[in-house]
């Protein structure tokens, strides 16, 4: 239960007043008076607090083994970031996800939360700060210049991953469309207009294949980010930090991970340059793309009923219209549609961010974090979403697709091959006269 009233907590800038029971501290109040009352809060990135909270949780096991931070005082940091992974202490993360400083706040916020609860673990209160300090203990070895990177590395994995499974799921039905299909084949069309046959099978398997290029190219986008910057303390020189706590730091990580992660070959490339975030950013827009593609597809293939061209039916998940009983509405390919439209203008925005960094760091973290998380968990839920709710029940019209298989050009084509391109391009001239001479006699009636 929350108990009212406030503490007074001091910082460079003078005193503050925070929440008596709050676990969060001056910093944090600090920040929320200079930030947007807009977007996601930190406390809604579970993935990238959970992220935050492992990154400080090997740093004080890397301290400990170095003799540099006391084991009890480890401990309890330890058994605090185990909380915030666990999802307790959400509600102690009020900060927006975006924000200016280099996201500085978000690392004292996360400080703040995990020394406070930590005191209160050996038997303290929050906002003393005798038993942990945010600075001197829970963030020893450590500037946001590294584990803010690191961190959100880290959660573009976890996020990247569930993204990919979900666009593997949409590879899956396709195939299953492609196996349900048999010989049936449907008229082909280029510019919008009949061509060849093509065969139904062929169709699916090819939109898995695009599908399942793009998820492949999001996981080596990802992997990528195994190579994190922990370490590198203030602008990659590893200043404040003991010989050793790196590597120290960064196998205590890959254990509470459970993922192979290694220390960046270049440090000051690392902080210096994000342009392995615009990668993944690139892959995931890529991938909405392949799906917005094969969503127009079906739209078109199922409009109508009557008035389209008709040959697929999409599940009916709602009611279509306001005014007109009966229609139903493809909303979920047009749902696909729209959200491949702000996942790629994410990307956009990433590209602007990864571009502005200057000199030795480049401060624009949390913005580049904000789109990536919301790409990724867009273009998951989407997926998601596409695979369950319509191509599993979609159904090709039989009946249709064999009447528009008459407007097939195979025959002209094999019998260009036999006698010429323009013999074949005159007797189909004559042919088209022929069809319309009855409505032009019409015409003169």
């Amino acid at each position: 239960m929350k108990v009212s009233g406030v503490r007074v907590e001091g910082d460079a800038l003078g005193a503050v007043e925070v929440p008596l029971s709050a676990l969060y501290g001056a910093h944090t109040v600090r920040a929320l008076e200079n930030g947007l009352s807009s977007g996601p809060r930190l406390g809604e990135c579970v993935d990238f607090l959970r992220a935050f909270a492992h990154v400080k949780a090997a740093a004080a096991r890397a301290n400990a083994d170095l003799g540099v931070l006391d084991r009890e005082v480890a401990q309890a940091i330890v058994v605090a970031a185990d909380e915030i992974v666990g999802g307790l202490w959400l509600d102690e993360f009020p900060l927006p996800l975006v924000q200016g400083g280099g996201g500085t706040a978000t690392n004292l916020a996360v400080s703040e939360v995990l020394a406070n609860r930590a005191a209160q673990i050996l038997g303290s209160e929050p906002g003393r700060y005798d038993l942990v300090h945010p600075f001197d203990h829970v963030n020893r070895s450590q500037s946001t210049n590294d584990v803010y990177p690191t961190a959100l590395q880290l959660a573009v994995i976890d996020l990247s991953e569930r993204a990919s499974g979900a666009l593997a799921d949409v590879a899956g039905t396709l195939d299953a469309l492609a196996e349900a299909a048999g010989d049936l084949q449907r008229l082909g069309r280029t510019c919008l207009n009949d061509a060849l046959p093509v065969p139904v099978a062929g169709y699916h398997a090819a939109q898995a294949a695009a599908v399942r290029r793009t998820a492949k190219a999001i996981d080596k986008a990802a992997g990528a980010l195994t190579a994190v910057p922990l370490g590198a303390t203030a602008v990659g020189t590893g200043v404040g930090a003991p010989e050793g706590y790196r590597e120290r730091a960064v196998a205590k990580l890959s254990e509470r991970t459970g993922r192979e992660l290694r220390s960046a070959g270049d440090l000051f490339d690392a902080l210096a340059h994000l342009d392995p975030l615009l990668v993944v950013a690139n892959a995931v827009g890529t991938a909405a793309i392949a799906l917005a593609k094969i969503a127009s597809d079906l739209r078109l293939l199922s409009s109508g009923p009557v008035g389209g061209i008709g040959e697929v039916t999409l599940p009916a998940v709602q009611v279509g219209s306001s005014i007109m009983p009966g229609k139903v509405n493809p909303v979920v390919p047009e749902l696909v549609i729209q959200a491949s439209f702000e996942i790629r203008g994410s990307a956009s925005i990433v590209e602007s961010a990864v571009a502005a960094g200057e000199l030795d760091l480049n401060v624009m973290g949390p913005v580049i974090g904000r789109q990536l998380f919301q790409a990724l968990t867009t273009l998951e839920e989407v997926a998601q979403a596409f695979a369950t709710r319509c191509l599993a029940g979609l159904r090709w019209n039989q009946a249709t697709v064999a009447d528009h298989l008459k407007g097939s050009l195979q025959t002209d084509v094999e019998r260009a091959v036999l006698v010429g391109h323009d013999l074949v391009d005159a007797e189909i001239a004559r042919r088209v006269r022929s069809d319309l001479a009855p409505a032009e006699e019409a015409d003169h009636q």
